[in-house]
């Protein structure tokens, strides 16, 4: 049963940056799209950003674009999502994903708040 495991999370202030991990075991992560998803409070599940199996075509949602970076490391089997330049509205819970949504992480808590 494929396993995916979120950390990185935390507590920022506006403008500050973080970086997400997500590490992947059992299943063949380099055959697989990844995805990051989202969830703000009292909101649904918004995917944010995707990438493919290479790491050289990638997707982010207009909410994110020029802020968070997406990118893996196959070797390692780990997805990351590096956060720049945070705004109160990224508040949430991001989850990473396979990209037929059929495992999820735990989720890991970003709370940006001054």
């Amino acid at each position: 049963q494929a396993h995916l495991v979120e950390s990185g999370g935390g507590v920022v202030q506006p403008g500050g940056t973080l970086r997400l991990s997500c590490e992947a075991s059992a299943f063949n992560f380099s055959g697989f799209w990844m995805y990051w998803v989202r969830q703000a409070p009292g909101k649904g599940l918004e995917r944010i950003s995707s990438i493919n199996v290479g790491g050289d075509n990638v997707y982010y949602a207009d909410s994110v674009k020029g802020r968070f970076t997406i990118s893996r490391d196959n070797a390692k089997n780990t997805l990351y999502l590096q956060m720049t330049t945070l705004k109160i509205e990224h508040t949430a819970v991001y989850y990473c994903t396979r990209a037929s949504y059929d495992y999820w992480g735990q989720g890991t808590q970003v709370t940006v708040s001054s």
